[in-house]
């Protein structure tokens, strides 16, 4: 839910001019960190190494 599916709550619209929008904020910042986690932990392509 963004902040203009919640414009029709005052209060919400007060705290969000206030303090920003916290959960619009956790939310991207938990997709970039899963894109980096999906780059760092992507294997394909990679040489394979055989340990002996």
């Amino acid at each position: 839910m963004s902040f203009t599916d919640r414009s029709d709550a005052p209060i919400y619209a007060e705290l969000v001019a206030e303090l920003g929008d916290a959960p619009a904020e956790a939310r991207r910042t938990a997709e970039q960190t899963q894109r980096e986690l999906e780059r760092t932990m992507n294997f394909n392509g990679m040489p394979s190494y055989e340990f002996s």
